[in-house]
């Protein structure tokens, strides 16, 4: 099959309870319709999330996340083309933040511009492991 892997931040616009709802509600109605799996880790400042599944597929969903409004300053981090999922068992796994190991402040000193795709990839797969208490559908 042909897997693909995007891992982006952005950061919340207006980001409340039901905002997020929303979020998780749409992303994992159409992740299941296109085959797309993953995980969102989110707070108040920031969004991280990584889709995996066909090419194709992650590429328009991407295309759907930097158009919606909920989202601003949409960055790609990790681009690239994967062997099996990470996320098979969750149309989107939603952790919300436990997992995190960058402080408000250092979001905001630009750490995630300076970090790299194998450290983002990182926050990613402690969550997989078990780090952190995860919503999953």
């Amino acid at each position: 099959m042909d897997l693909f892997r995007a891992i982006y931040t952005s950061q919340p616009f207006g980001f409340d309870e039901s905002i997020l709802s929303g979020i998780l509600m749409d992303a994992r109605r159409a992740n299941a319709r296109d085959g797309i799996t993953g995980a969102l880790i989110c707070r108040a400042d920031i969004y991280l999330q990584w889709l995996e599944g066909p090419e194709a597929q992650v590429r328009r969903a991407m295309e759907r996340i930097e158009a919606d409004d909920r989202h601003i300053e949409v960055k790609v981090h990790v681009a690239d083309r994967v062997s099996e999922r990470v996320f098979g068992e969750w149309a989107m796994l939603h952790d919300p933040a436990a997992t995190w190991v960058l402080s408000q402040s250092e979001i905001a000193g630009g750490a995630l511009d300076r970090a790299t795709p194998a450290e983002i990839t990182g926050f990613f797969l402690r969550l997989r492991d078990g780090s952190g208490t995860p919503d999953h559908d």
